[in-house]
């Protein structure tokens, strides 16, 4: 330290952050996930049993990957060495893999911990796989990504995958407390103090990640200013300084941009106008595509509305064109009138049923010559060979106003379909909406057909 200059808060703690001198060292300090580590659990059994295999943890950042795997390997009697798979070599691997092989003469393992693990490519794969085999090294990995989708078959084969979850607002709490209390890792020397706005503030905008509560905690800190008495005294607007805006978990390419788009979908589909803004707000807010969401609500608009109000497509569509046509961050008003619309409007799937219905006899059944009456007689061969005979234009035939208008006579029906699928029906008008006028009229002509049809 420069003589003369004050000392820093930390000076005593440096150069290590909060996060990392708080990290609890034994199961008895881990604080969340006791769905796999809490009283009783098979997997607590097995760590305090000496008898954990090899394993990848899943969840969001902050939940306790890294802790956990050092609780392991001290629980163990392990050997500890943390790597990552976006920097670490083939080389380092096989140093590690050396060493351990020298530990596992004396009788110590190795764990390692491989962050990131859904990052390993072919070659590093390839250099440690033996030996988690052989059982030389005990692989643990973490990822934020689903391992299903992101992790090497070979990898997953030979490892259990454990869920871990956001932590709760009673974990991070936990978390602070013992930090602004612990005298020898945390700040209990300091005199900091946070009043209850700002804690409650501090535990809420964490968002479930115990890092980022214990950074905006040591930073807000160490920007108090010194009271008479020598406190830091922290309060909201320090802690919302300090941290800026809320943490998002929120990854426009992984599984929370699919979880929440199809919260939003079925939100919609539900008709609950509130929970669809709700998810709309959450998805702009960690900067979503707005041409992806507008995409998917046109989508809806046919999809899941349908015939039962077919102006939902035209706001669909008038949405997507303004927010191509005036960007963000304006475009969440027509994003969240089209949004708005849709949930309160009838809904039918009806459409989606008839397609479905229609592709499966496509694909299904024999695809027969278009009937000739229905075909183009552009040319005097075609004409002879009967293209087009007998085919009634319905526009001089019969006025026919589909249907808002009167059927026609059974015999002034014209046939659409090839022979063989003459008594198909693919579709169903529901109930909601403009589709109870179609239910009724589409009844009429089948019936009204029907004599043709037998």
């Amino acid at each position: 330290m420069r003589r003369g200059a004050n000392p820093s808060l930390f000076e005593k703690d440096a150069p290590a952050p909060l996060a990392a001198r708080m990290r609890p060292h034994t199961l008895a300090e881990f604080v969340g996930q006791e769905h796999i580590v809490g009283e009783g659990r098979a997997f607590r059994r097995a760590i305090e049993n000496d008898s954990v295999p090899s394993l990848i943890f899943w969840g969001p950042p902050g939940t306790g990957k890294t802790t956990l795997g050092e609780v392991i390997a001290r629980a163990t009697n392990s050997n500890f060495v943390a790597l990552s798979a976006v920097s670490a070599g083939v080389a380092d691997l096989r140093a590690v893999v050396a060493d351990a092989q020298r530990s596992r003469t004396v009788g110590k393992r190795t764990v390692l911990f491989v962050d990131e693990i859904h990052r390993f490519n072919k070659g590093q794969q390839d250099a440690v796989l033996p030996y988690v085999e052989d059982g030389t090294i005990t692989l643990i990995g973490a990822t934020t990504e689903n391992p299903s989708f992101e992790v090497n078959s070979a990898l997953l084969s030979r490892s259990r995958v454990y869920v871990l979850k956001a932590l709760t607002d009673e974990n991070v709490g936990t978390i602070v407390r013992r930090a602004l209390e612990d005298r020898e890792r945390g700040l209990g020397g300091q005199n900091v103090a946070l009043d209850d706005e700002a804690f409650d503030a501090l535990v809420g905008l964490a968002n479930g990640d115990a890092r980022v509560a214990l950074g905006t905690l040591e930073f807000a800190a160490s920007a108090a200013p010194l009271d008479a008495q020598g406190a830091r005294h922290i309060d909201r607007a320090l802690v919302a300084d300090a941290l800026q805006r809320r943490i998002v978990s929120y990854d426009k390419k992984g599984d929370n941009h699919y979880d929440v788009i199809s919260a939003f979908i079925k939100s919609v589909r539900g008709s609950d106008p509130d929970a669809a803004v709700y998810w709309l707000a959450r998805m702009i807010d960690a900067g979503e595509d707005p041409l992806f969401i507008a995409r998917r609500i046109v989508i809806l608009a046919s999809e899941d509305i349908g015939l039962a109000d077919s102006r939902g497509l035209q706001v669909a569509m008038a949405a997507q064109q303004a927010v191509h046509f005036i960007g963000m961050p304006e475009g969440y008003y027509p994003l969240a009138h089209a949004t708005l619309y849709l949930a309160t409007a009838p809904k039918s799937n009806s459409v989606g049923r008839a397609y479905g219905a229609a592709l499966a006899d496509v694909v299904e059944t024999r695809n027969d010559p278009v009937p000739l009456n229905l075909r183009n007689a552009p040319t005097g061969l075609m004409r002879k060979l009967g293209y087009g005979s007998g085919y009634r234009y319905a526009h001089e035939d019969y006025a026919f106003a589909g249907a808002t208008g009167d059927l026609p006579p059974a015999e002034r029906l014209e046939e659409y379909l090839p022979e063989n699928l003459r008594e198909r029906a693919y579709f169903e008008p529901g109930e909601q909406g403009e589709e109870a006028k179609l239910r009724a009229w589409i009844d009429r002509r089948r019936e009204t057909a029907g004599p043709q049809l037998s």
